[in-house]
């Protein structure tokens, strides 16, 4: 008999809970927890899921409460039916296969395949599907870029969540300057984990990366290590259209830019947005609902 409790809550939210649970040395191992948005449409609505081989006790409901650092939103519990409960959370964190990239939590083995660059990102920060599509897009086009010939000398990834297309940008251009920054605190720890796991050097010097908290630009040390061949936003429409003008600022003449996280449909307004900063369309593709845009900025003269 399998169980589960549910919390919805947005994105921010429920990300700090799993980084909180990280950080659990006491957790129950037989509780499998989760996170993912509950659906592609709706990329900043998320679910937290707490799996149990029983049915939960009052302790168990308490012990998911405790994770969320204000009030915790409203917790169900649903009897699931007679299945391999492990196997099925397992499958909303599939591994992704991406132009020479392999992304996997430690459930799944490493790709050992020569030529294949291989991530492990633990499960606790799993990516729904939108997050799933996007990121292989991300992944896919950041190949495409090396594969053309593109070169990258000072990169930046806004809303870097996990680290992991910094990690990749840092893998195709390993002597590259790199700097990541997200708005919400707890991807600190995260992307500092998710670094010493993949072998990744933070710091200063070339080669490594530095990791900063900052809404959009709005850091010292994000306009003092620009302008950037590179950079990377995987974040919303909205916040794109609005830093249209700032990443303008930011990127250097003929450098790159690749945004994500935005549906198709919201395609053509944040492609205006950015023709009128400056930036001429390089490539795109489409995964599922989602866009994934290679913008060069125009150069000067």
């Amino acid at each position: 008999m399998s169980w589960k409790l549910v919390a919805f809550a947005p994105k921010p939210v429920v990300q700090s809970a799993l980084a909180a649970h990280e950080a659990r040395w006491d957790w129950d191992a037989d509780i499998v927890l989760t996170g993912s948005e509950i659906a592609e449409d709706r990329p900043d609505d998320w679910q937290l899921e707490a799996y149990f081989s029983r049915r939960p006790t009052k302790q168990d409901r308490e012990s998911v409460e405790s994770l969320f650092a204000n009030a915790a939103p409203t917790i169900s519990a649903e009897k699931l039916p007679d299945t391999d409960w492990v196997t099925e959370t397992q499958k909303q964190v599939a591994p992704i296969r991406a132009g020479r990239f392999y992304v996997h939590t430690p459930d799944y083995p490493a790709d050992e395949t020569p030529g294949v660059t291989d991530f492990t990102i633990p499960a606790s920060q799993a990516f729904g599907t939108g997050q799933h599509a996007t990121t292989a897009g991300c992944l896919a086009m950041l190949d495409t870029m090396k594969r053309r010939g593109t070169v990258v000398r000072n990169l930046a990834d806004i809303g870097t969540g996990t680290g992991l297309l910094a990690f990749a940008a840092l893998s195709l251009w390993p002597h590259a300057h790199a700097t990541a920054s997200d708005i919400d605190t707890v991807c600190v720890p995260v992307v500092e984990g998710n670094c010493a796991l993949n072998g990744v050097a933070m710091g200063d010097g070339i080669g490594k990366l530095t990791m900063l908290v900052a809404e959009g630009m709005d850091h010292p040390r994000l306009q003092t290590r620009g302008p950037y061949n590179l950079l990377i936003a995987n974040i919303l429409a909205g916040p794109l259209v609005s830093l249209a003008g700032d990443f303008a600022d930011a990127v250097s003449p003929g450098g790159s830019l690749l945004l994500a996280g935005l549906l198709e449909t919201q395609e053509p307004a944040v492609r205006a947005a950015y023709r009128a900063a400056g930036f001429r369309l390089a490539a795109r593709l489409v995964n599922g609902d989602w866009s994934i845009l290679w913008l060069r900025r125009r150069a000067i003269g």
